[in-house]
């Protein structure tokens, strides 16, 4: 069965036949790439000293509206590009010395990217990461299981009715955490090696979103409740405003009090595997700058 024929690879389950139309997330039944680089500025066991292969897919199936890679996510920004040319870029990024090859924003093009992956599989010797907003749809993700070493999640939402608000799906907290349970269920608590890379597992971000700190402890709570220290929380303070927004609170940073409001109601129930951010990482500068000419 293709997939791309009805699609419902994603939660929205839109059911457009994506090689005649684009589906809600923007994209046709051709992988679309926007920018692929040695990217220094994920986790320390993500990054390391050498940086993580990032391939940064076009499109986007959450379009939050807030997306600090709106040129990309939201507009379609990048080139179309070949399975074959995918697998060249997964291979080049490798014998650069990446110490991982870390799928941006790949959802919507799974399909694609197990074929690709397979190919590759005995050529590569470094983790593959799967960076998710998790909204994702469980069956989906199970067909990435044994392709996968790492999985990158975001959990944007405690409170489904923000979810439906910035980033218009409902039952977000439900959809997601399902989801996550697939991606700790396929890779089990994280492995660090002697160089403090992450050879598997999975790390969850918490981006805290400007006055909504309360709903940023409550996924920490539910995360460190049902994880415990068999995973990374990634407790983040990067939320750079967009330069219009609807929605006055958006277009402000989230202040230091309140972030370390939130760190401390971390380390008070207990976390001990986290990664929190310091100094001004809400900068522009932290945005690759997206050129189809590297592609």
């Amino acid at each position: 069965m293709n997939l791309l024929t009805n699609c419902t690879i994603c939660p929205r389950k839109c059911g457009v036949n994506r090689y005649k139309e684009k589906g809600y997330c923007g994209a046709t039944n051709k992988i679309k790439l926007a920018y692929y680089s040695l990217h220094k500025w994920e986790e320390p066991v993500i990054s390391g000293n050498k940086g993580s292969g990032t391939i940064f897919f076009s499109h986007c199936n959450l379009r939050c509206l807030y997306c600090q890679n709106k040129k990309i996510s939201l507009d379609g920004y990048g080139k179309v590009i070949t399975n074959k040319r995918l697998e060249e870029i997964i291979l080049e990024l490798q014998n650069k010395g990446a110490h991982n090859i870390n799928l941006v924003t790949p959802t919507h093009y799974t399909p694609q990217i197990k074929k690709v992956l397979t190919n590759v599989k005995d050529k590569l010797k470094i983790p593959v990461v799967y960076n998710t907003s998790s909204y994702e749809n469980v069956g989906t993700l199970m067909m990435m299981n044994n392709l996968i070493d790492i999985y990158l999640a975001d959990l944007r939402y405690y409170d489904d009715s923000l979810a439906e608000k910035y980033s218009g799906c409902k039952n977000y907290f439900e959809t997601a955490t399902m989801a996550i349970d697939e991606m700790y269920r396929q890779v089990g608590k994280f492995e660090i090696d002697k160089n403090n890379l992450m050879k598997k597992g999975l790390i969850v971000r918490v981006l805290i979103l400007p006055g909504h700190k309360s709903d940023a402890k409550e996924i920490i709570n539910y995360l460190y409740k049902t994880y415990k220290d068999d995973i990374f929380i990634s407790i983040m303070n990067q939320y750079t405003p967009p330069k219009d927004c609807k929605y006055d609170n958006l277009l402000k940073k989230v202040s230091e009090e309140d972030y370390e409001e939130v760190i401390n109601f971390a380390l008070t129930i207990g976390v001990n595997n986290a990664f929190i951010q310091e100094g001004d990482t809400a900068k522009e500068s932290f945005i690759p700058k997206f050129d189809k000419s590297i592609v």
